[in-house]
């Protein structure tokens, strides 16, 4: 089993922006001395508490850091961007950084619905445009236009000795055939779906047409997971996500909450019961358990890699839990 790492860049009550930032390169970097096989960073826009509007920025910041993790986006939100000025991005960077590079696709709008109309006109319609706009893109990082279209003598300078890896991001049978008709790898956003991951991965599977001879479907399962020394630590540590998670849903949240700082806000049944109704969508525990589950996992879905998200108040208590994980299923 392959595991990689997907950070939102989150910020800690007690941290700034710029720190935040600084400890996602550092998660890089122990994700790399670890054994992790790749570290993508998310795209949001204007949400409180989250660091990174600008995945690109970070990547080059964070390949010059690093040596052998992939690295890429957990997703460009290609609904926002023409599909050219991606594919010269990403060149750029796997000019930059050989071999490492990949390009996560996504179509969600990552942010308020003000944030979507500042950024881009017509999201909507752009969603709508979504097979399209992911045609285009791959016969940009390709070269693959028909000899008659508009596009077919434009590059999307410079172009690298080895292309970035795409994939695309999703949570439904949709954007699994999607991925399927365009021989792109699947990354299945577990973490935030309750739809049937089994189904949906087996559809991509079944629809599977490889762009180049010789490709077989990848699949990505993305997990929310915070390991500690032993359950009870572990589940002591999530208090601050999950009561991030309600702030959030209510629209009173600041930066991640510290331990102390989450149970004081745990005060009555109501947010407990709330709580509770979070949890599932979560694996907590200690080493075992995680191995335990990340396995049951593996064996349902058929994923040939994990990505595991990661959210704590203390950096030091992410960067244990991956270092966990990684000491007991990689070895």
């Amino acid at each position: 089993m392959r595991l990689s790492i997907l950070d939102q860049a989150p910020i800690s009550s007690n941290q700034t922006a710029q720190e935040a930032l600084v400890q996602a390169m550092k998660l890089a970097q122990a994700g790399e001395e670890l054994g992790y096989t790749r570290y993508w960073i998310a795209e949001h826009h204007d949400l409180t508490g989250l660091a990174c509007s600008v995945p690109e920025v970070m990547l080059g910041y964070i390949g010059a850091k690093t040596n052998r993790i992939r690295l890429g986006s957990g997703a460009v939100l290609l609904p926002h961007y023409r599909p050219y000025k991606v594919a010269e991005i990403y060149n750029m960077l796997a000019t930059l950084f050989p071999g490492r590079i990949d390009i996560g696709i996504g179509r969600a709008p990552g942010g308020s619905a003000e944030a979507t109309n500042a950024l881009s006109e017509n999201f909507l319609q752009k969603v709508w445009s979504m097979p399209n706009l992911v045609k285009e893109l791959l016969q940009f990082l390709d070269r693959t236009f028909p000899a008659e279209h508009e596009f077919a003598k434009v590059s999307a300078a410079p172009i690298p000795a080895v292309s970035p890896e795409p994939w695309l991001l999703g949570t439904s049978k949709k954007s699994a055939l999607l991925a399927a008709e365009n021989g792109m790898n699947y990354a299945f956003g577990q973490f935030v779906s309750d739809n049937d991951a089994v189904a949906i991965v087996n559809k991509y599977k079944e629809g599977f047409t490889p762009r180049n001879q010789g490709e077989t479907p990848q699949i990505i399962l993305t997990v929310s997971a915070i390991c500690a020394d032993t359950d009870e630590r572990a589940e002591e540590i999530a208090l601050s996500t999950l009561i991030w998670s309600l702030q959030r849903a209510k629209g009173e949240a600041g930066g991640v909450p510290s331990i102390a700082e989450a149970k004081k806000y745990l005060v009555d049944k109501q947010r407990a019961e709330e709580l509770q109704r979070l949890k599932p969508n979560m694996i907590i525990g200690g080493p075992q358990r995680i191995k335990n589950e990340f396995l049951a996992l593996q064996e349902k879905t058929g994923a040939d890699e994990i990505m595991i998200v990661t959210i704590t108040h203390s950096p030091e208590d992410r960067i244990h839990s991956y270092k966990l994980i990684a000491d007991v299923v990689l070895g």
